[in-house]
């Protein structure tokens, strides 16, 4: 079985991030963007009182699967790597075990359009094939959520579906999503 996320060498660093695991300590750095509402549109949970979200952050699976990027000593946003298995037929299931990673993320809308996004994503989806060992990872997101699917693409995911009218946004509309994928050889042939 590959090594867990929280098995690896932290921090993990980029020509300008430091990524680690996220800690309890984080929750307000994290909450403080991920109300504001460009950001809130497309989580899954709009955070309520920091009071009320901490809990939350903190819980030990939330944990287990975040990561938060650091850009000089500031957190500009977080990451999650959900390592899953991959779906089998009975016979040959334990092959698929911990076999693939959902990625999502949420950055901090004053660093946008520096590149921090991609460089930080860049990065975990290289660590996915290279230190996990994982053969798949896939990125959802609604379709209207434009630079959340341009960074996967720009992170060299393809897009392999599109499902229409298939979530329901908070707003009561019934919303395109997208997913994109990747392959280990495909990175490997990048």
């Amino acid at each position: 079985m590959p090594p867990a996320l929280q098995d690896l060498a932290w921090p993990v660093t980029t020509e300008r991030l430091t990524l680690r695991p996220a800690t309890a300590s984080d929750a307000e750095a994290v909450w403080r963007y991920r109300r504001l509402p460009a950001v809130a549109e497309w989580m899954t949970a709009v955070p309520g009182a920091l009071d009320a979200w901490a809990p939350q952050f903190a819980e030990p699976d939330r944990l287990r699967v975040t990561l938060v990027a650091e850009h000089e000593g500031v957190v500009v946003g977080d990451l999650m790597v959900r390592v899953e298995d991959a779906w089998a037929q009975t016979e040959v299931a334990g092959d698929a075990v911990a076999t693939q990673a959902e990625l999502g993320w949420a950055f901090d809308p004053a660093h946008h359009g520096r590149g921090l996004a991609t460089e930080a994503a860049a990065r975990v989806l290289g660590l996915c094939f290279t230190d996990l060992g994982l053969r798949r990872v896939t990125a959802l997101c609604f379709a209207d959520n434009t630079p959340s699917w341009r960074l996967m693409e720009r992170i060299g995911m393809r897009r392999e579906a599109t499902f229409r009218a298939e979530s329901l946004h908070r707003s009561g509309r019934w919303l395109d999503s997208f997913a994109y994928a990747l392959l280990r050889e495909e990175q490997a042939a990048r």
